[in-house]
């Protein structure tokens, strides 16, 4: 009885488990089938068949049409630019949270739990004022502030790391002289690295996904990023074949970062998430 009772369980997991995986994989195979066809093979095949003749003309028109090299330039630089200052900037406050007292210490910890709470759409109106009148629109230093100023996880997950290592090495420090910043520098940036790789990916994935910020904030063809060149080519490609091929070349960076450290971010969530 339990045998069956097990064996009914399995088939259940394994029935459940397949139903999704193929309600993600699907529209992934149909897309990548698609930018390898032409818009007649398109129209006559199945929509999963294997693209036959198999042609690159439609990647060759999205690098041409859609302004592909510019907007994976604009990509990089704001991925770049959004690591590197949100991973000092998060670390350094989580390291005046985690090791100093200061008054209205506990507010700030209330202010920042409620702004993880809320969504962001809530603040856009004021947000979109304040952009304007720092004269930044339309320029790539108006997402990169929101990126850099609005991520407030990130500062939490790093607290919980920075809380993990012994105040002893910072009072060992001082003994030999080491300042706030040089003991911040030397001792716990280089143990945080692990925190630091995690969430450089999670934001590099973050920012080249989002679509709304850059569209929004940027919305010139000459300062379009990787998501919003694919908004723009939409309606002007008029063919599923050229469209397909935009959306496969878009996924390409998340998808790799993903491939190539993805032992790396579940190892720096596991770090974090003990506590000893």
């Amino acid at each position: 009885m339990k045998k069956r009772k097990f064996s009914f369980f399995n088939v259940f997991n394994h029935t459940v488990f397949i139903f999704f995986t193929l309600v993600v994989i699907m529209p992934l195979l149909i897309t990548l089938f698609s930018s390898f066809k032409t818009p007649i093979q398109i129209a006559r095949e199945s929509i999963l068949a294997l693209p036959k003749p198999f042609t690159l003309q439609n990647y060759v028109d999205v690098f041409k049409e859609g302004n592909m090299l510019t907007a994976l330039k604009n990509s990089s630089l704001l991925v770049f630019l959004t690591v590197i200052i949100n991973s000092l900037l998060a670390s350094m406050v989580a390291y005046s949270l985690s090791r100093f007292e200061f008054k209205f210490k506990r507010i700030f910890f209330f202010l920042l739990s409620v702004g993880m709470l809320l969504p962001g759409f809530i603040a856009e109106i004021t947000r979109f004022g304040i952009i304007a009148k720092l004269g930044v629109y339309d320029t790539i230093f108006a997402p990169l502030l929101i990126y850099v100023g609005t991520d407030l996880m990130q500062i939490y997950i790093y607290k919980q790391f920075i809380d993990q290592i012994p105040f002893s090495l910072d009072e060992s420090a001082m003994i030999d002289g080491c300042s706030y910043f040089k003991i911040y520098w030397k001792i716990i940036f280089p143990v945080i690295i692990p925190a630091t790789a995690t969430l450089a990916i999670l934001k590099s994935v973050a920012v080249l996904n989002d679509m709304f910020t850059p569209y929004l904030y940027m919305p010139s063809p000459k300062n379009a990023t990787m998501t919003t060149m694919l908004m723009n080519y939409v309606g002007r490609s008029g063919s599923w074949a050229k469209l397909s091929a935009a959306v496969v070349v878009v996924m390409i960076p998340g998808i790799v970062l993903y491939l190539l450290f993805r032992k790396k971010i579940l190892a720096g969530m596991a770090a974090g998430a003990v506590k000893e």
